[in-house]
């Protein structure tokens, strides 16, 4: 089975970009972020049309999550629990069953937290409280699970091309990296770092400054695997090439192979 996350930066603009991906990663599955729009206005169609089940859940103008499965999608949550009031739309879980079992997979939208000293970054912090309080109660089940998305949080210096540009940013700020640090030690582990600790690998390059053709990027979208899911773990790579399409997404696809029919 593989698995891929994608924040499209809109998904009206990126359509085209989508189905050129699709058709040459041929994803099982597919997390979307940052889909800007509501679920009546998303492409259904278009997206179906590649052979994909869709869920979302939208948000207009901004945020907004989608899941799209080649097999049907069960158990389908959206929003994360712990705050009733919250209407940012950037969690959706839901459960694909194979012939092992099911795999159930989130895409996840995690808040920018910018500036920080201000609402923005206590609601990021909060936001990944309830994050862990979930992602501990899906530990439990035992599952293949895999959380994917744009966490919005660069975990460690060499994530970043010049980590001391990101200083006092709210993404490399020590209490975003220590909240990865305790999602992770529920006893998730990083994709890709578990397959590579190499320097240089980046999912994500700003628009300005020539960022991408310098190399100047940081490591934000991840896929974190339930233990359970690290057992089935056979490779993982990020598709730098994407973002060197004409008028990209700042973020590239970032996707996991499981030994999982």
């Amino acid at each position: 089975m593989r698995i891929a996350t994608w924040n499209v930066n809109s998904i009206k603009q990126r359509l085209d970009h989508l189905a050129t991906f699709v058709k040459s990663a041929d994803p099982d599955v597919l997390c979307l972020q940052e889909l800007k729009c509501m679920d009546e206005a998303f492409p259904r169609a278009e997206v179906e049309a590649l052979g994909y089940n869709v869920v979302t859940h939208g948000q207009k103008t901004y945020n907004g999550v989608a899941i799209l499965s080649k097999k049907p999608l069960e158990d389908i949550r959206r929003g994360l629990p712990g705050d009733d009031g919250d209407e940012q739309a950037r969690y959706l879980e839901g459960v694909i069953s194979t012939s092992a079992g099911v795999v159930r997979v989130a895409s996840i939208y995690l808040p920018n937290g910018n500036p920080i000293g201000t609402p923005k970054f206590d609601y990021k912090l909060a936001w990944m409280d309830r994050l862990i309080a979930h992602a501990r109660r899906l530990h439990g089940l035992e599952e293949p699970l895999v959380l994917c998305g744009d966490y919005n949080v660069i975990p460690e210096p060499k994530d970043a091309a010049n980590p001391e540009a990101w200083a006092n940013d709210a993404l490399f700020r020590p209490e975003s990296r220590a909240k990865f640090r305790e999602l992770e030690n529920l006893g998730f582990s990083d994709a890709v770092r578990a397959c590579s600790d190499q320097p240089g690998l980046y999912s994500f390059w700003d628009y300005q400054a020539g960022a991408f053709q310098r190399n100047n990027g940081i490591r934000i979208d991840h896929l974190l695997l339930s233990p359970q899911a690290q057992d089935k773990l056979k490779s993982a790579s990020i598709r730098k090439e994407v973002r060197g399409w004409d008028k990209p997404s700042d973020h590239v696809p970032v996707m996991v192979d499981l030994n999982i029919d």
